[in-house]
């Protein structure tokens, strides 16, 4: 009876990774499933087992572990990072002039792609009644930039030169090119904010002499789920944790080889009485990619698998807000869909 409850518990807790499939890939765990569990929803077991553990952290991304909970909640806090944060971005653009060879609509796409360092927080949504006055936009609901920018030949140039940046002026336009120009009281709110790209190196457009660009660009608050240009993340993955187990002692030439099937740092050799021997180090660096299953000698000594509800996060900012923001932004998201869901299921029962 131990050994099959020992079975069940590795059912319930591990995703095996076998030479040629993945075992306990669906939950299992709900009520009445398994004799002798309990599997009941309760909010203290839960609140015990739960937890956000940081690894790393720095201006533009984050990683962090979420232990504690189902796939599925798991991937729709991953789903809301990438399509229901909202942001700011181009939505408007307004080509007054454009002499270059980049065709307008190309160039709007172009200048909607790029990324606007703004507080999404700090905006309102523009109400869909007002999409007839296009040139028309609010100071709590739209940021106006502008590009102006023309290219001339460099009076200093050398005739001999051959370089367009020794023989013109602005012949590359980059978005550090584009300005902010505050609406209504924008400038005495905003004034300590750097509104504009959150990069200044992105080209745009290239421009020869007597060629120019006059745009005004309408900024409003969206999700990604309405379009690319508002999701607020690079990317925003999880993994799970990886788990090592060697069944039996490796020793030698054979436990060089099993460090060389695996990443970097996640096994290392151990000098015993004057023989190496593997031994797991840090699972977690391992990207799971079975090459130790190739080799006949060594596919029995060890064990793959992967913790169920232990997510290793990776989440990559576009540098609008930063990611610890995102990730906050994200959990009000997802609190703010369970209390709406719950009201819904209030309303029905009154009915």
């Amino acid at each position: 009876m131990a050994a099959t409850m020992k079975n069940v518990e590795e059912i319930r807790t591990r995703v095996i990774l076998e030479e040629f499939g993945v075992k306990n890939v669906h939950t299992t765990d709900f009520p009445g499933n398994y004799p002798g569990y309990d599997d009941t929803w309760d909010m203290q077991k839960f609140q015990k087992k739960f937890s956000i553990d940081i690894v790393n952290l720095d201006e533009s991304s984050i990683e962090f572990d979420m232990v504690g909970i189902d796939a599925a909640i798991a991937n729709a806090f991953r789903r809301i990072l990438l399509a229901e944060v909202p942001t700011m971005a181009i939505e408007k653009v307004f080509i007054y002039n454009n002499t270059s060879i980049v065709q307008d609509e190309v160039l709007a796409h172009r200048l909607g792609l790029i990324p606007i360092k703004a507080d999404p927080r700090l905006f309102e949504y523009r109400n869909a009644g007002e999409e007839s006055s296009e040139e028309e936009g609010s100071e709590i609901d739209t940021i106006q930039l502008q590009l102006k920018i023309k290219c001339s030949r460099n009076p200093r140039a050398s005739k001999d030169d051959s370089d367009p940046r020794e023989l013109y002026l602005n012949h590359m336009v980059y978005s550090k090119d584009i300005k902010w120009v505050p609406i209504g009281n924008q400038a005495d709110v905003f004034g300590d904010s750097s509104i504009g790209p959150v990069h200044d190196d992105i080209l745009i457009a290239q421009l020869r002499p007597g060629q120019e660009l006059d745009i005004i660009m309408h900024c409003v608050k969206g999700i990604g789920k309405d379009h690319a240009k508002f999701s607020p993340v690079a990317t925003a993955s999880y993994r799970l944790l990886p788990e090592i187990t060697l069944l039996e002692p490796v020793e030698g030439e054979k436990a060089e080889r099993l460090k060389g099937c695996f990443s970097q740092g996640v096994i290392d050799l151990e000098d015993v009485n004057g023989t190496k021997v593997a031994k797991v180090v840090n699972s977690r660096l391992d990207t799971c990619s079975r090459e130790v299953l190739r080799h006949s000698d060594l596919k029995d000594v060890v064990k793959l698998g992967r913790v169920r509800d232990h997510f290793i996060y990776t989440v990559e900012s576009t540098g609008i807000l930063p990611p610890e923001i995102l990730v906050m932004e994200a959990i009000k998201v997802l609190m703010a869909k369970c209390q709406r869901f719950l009201n819904e299921l209030d309303s029905t029962d009154m009915d």
